[in-house]
């Protein structure tokens, strides 16, 4: 009887483009006021904004299903006329709830003991409300009643469940149909938003008012392009001096994503031994100390580690463990309703280790939606050494686009907060001093990048 709610079929089909497609929900009596969040354990008091968090089956047979947590924006901010922005950590199989939510750009930020909470003060829920996705099926609370699940997914199930997902909470959360919807995300969600992006915008064609009323995506640090990403990551390593000359000239040679198998044996040796070259520093900020804790650092050019991001506090990721495995909290947030006893992790290495099929360049999607007309910015913190800014101008690069307004310095407060270069169908923006996780690092610098992002203008001089 586990999850018996959770396995119900709802039959609701829908017609796309000449043939059905079946989409599934969690429960015929599920509802947004049954997801409320009516108090966070620990939150300071009231906060003035709604809460909502729960399952969406995204698939009924398997026993499939997805967590999510919904925090709008502030009443006084009008909520119900700001868009709403999905968010996506990457990994894969990291939660979008232990990173993007908890200590990048949710409402909420975790303290050291693990059971408080204070407010963000440059969440970007001022902007947008903000949905965040623990995907795949494996990943934080989300699960599948099919073990065999965790072993076997990849993008292509990943991108039709997060669709699948999105359908079926929209009916759950009606007033957010036809709403401005954009996608958002880091580092392996460089994958996961623009597959997404493509299923929505294909399914979106011939349809005069699409529930999903898709405008645009914003990623940062984002794996994108093999071929371009290893150039530009070795080019970074060896530029800031974290490796040797001769290490520099072997993984050109070894990782040039030439064969079908990436990364190949003699390429992950190359890696191992840079590995070593670059000792205990933490590679995803590399100019702050990593967590005392941390013995070796691992390194994926995939992005495949972001539970490692380190900022100010290099400890985050520890509260965050902390916090999400409180009774009360999982009680709250509708986690975890039919397991007594349930390890929360910020990242799965079961889901990570097993991953089945990741294409090696997403630059064809990309040049796809340019030319569909959909809003695309790409931002990139300067002191990632795993998804280093080098090698997203190299895979955009390649994507040989016309430039509309030259790289220019933009300014917070009159100090140069990063570079931007305007081209035709897409925008980089660089953000300097931050890692991996950019909001985590520069905040106020990100906050301003969203604003920018949402209005549509160019970062501000």
């Amino acid at each position: 009887m586990e999850r018996l709610l959770m396995s119900l079929r709802c039959a609701i089909f829908l017609l796309w483009l000449n043939f059905w497609v079946p989409i599934y929900c969690s429960s015929p009596n599920a509802n947004q006021e049954s997801d409320r969040i009516t108090y966070l354990p620990g939150q300071p008091g009231a906060v003035g904004f709604n809460q909502y968090s729960g399952y969406v089956t995204v698939d009924q047979r398997a026993g499939r299903a997805l967590f999510y947590w919904l925090t709008e924006s502030p009443a006084d901010r009008r909520p119900e006329l700001r868009p709403l922005v999905l968010w996506l950590n990457g990994g894969p199989g990291c939660s979008s709830v232990a990173f993007g939510a908890a200590e990048e750009i949710g409402p909420f930020r975790i303290r050291s003991d693990g059971k408080t909470l204070y407010l963000n003060p440059y969440s970007w829920n001022k902007l947008a409300n903000l949905l965040f996705l623990e995907s795949p099926a494996g990943v934080g609370f989300s699960y599948s009643n099919t073990s065999t699940d965790l072993y076997t997914v990849g993008d292509q199930r990943t991108a039709e469940d997060a669709y699948t997902f999105l359908m079926n909470w929209l009916e759950r959360f009606p007033q957010y149909k036809h709403r401005d919807f954009y996608i958002a995300g880091e580092s392996y969600a460089g994958h996961y938003v623009p597959q997404l992006a493509e299923v929505i915008y294909r399914r979106n064609q011939g349809i005069r008012n699409p529930i999903i009323n898709f405008k645009g995506f914003l990623v940062g640090n984002a794996v994108t392009d093999d071929f371009h990403d290893y150039i530009g990551t070795f080019e970074y390593w060896w530029s800031h001096g974290l490796i040797s000359d001769s290490t520099y000239k072997l993984l050109r040679t070894t990782c040039n994503s030439g064969s079908s198998v990436h990364p190949s044996n003699d390429c992950v040796k190359s890696l191992e031994l840079a590995n070593r070259e670059m000792g205990n520093i933490d590679p995803y900020s590399v100019y702050t100390a990593p967590c005392n804790s941390t013995s070796s650092l691992r390194r994926g050019l995939r992005g495949r580690y972001p539970w490692m991001s380190r900022a100010y506090d290099p400890c985050t990721e520890r509260y965050s463990k902390i916090f999400f495995n409180l009774p009360d909290v999982q009680k709250a947030m509708h986690a975890n309703t039919t397991r007594l006893t349930y390890q929360w992790q910020t990242c799965s290495d079961t889901v990570g280790n097993y991953w089945t099929d990741s294409p090696m360049s997403m630059l064809p999607i990309y040049k796809e939606l340019i030319a569909a007309g959909l809003r695309i910015w790409v931002f990139s913190g300067d002191t990632d050494s795993v998804v280093p800014i080098t090698a997203t101008r190299y895979s955009i690069d390649a994507l040989r686009l016309p430039t509309v307004t030259k790289w220019y310095p933009w300014y917070d407060s009159g100090k140069v907060g990063g570079w931007s270069q305007v081209y035709k169908g897409l925008t980089l923006v660089s953000v300097t001093g931050a890692g991996h996780e950019v909001p985590l690092h520069r905040p106020r610098q990100a906050f301003i990048l969203f604003r920018s992002f949402l209005e549509n203008r160019p970062m501000p001089t």
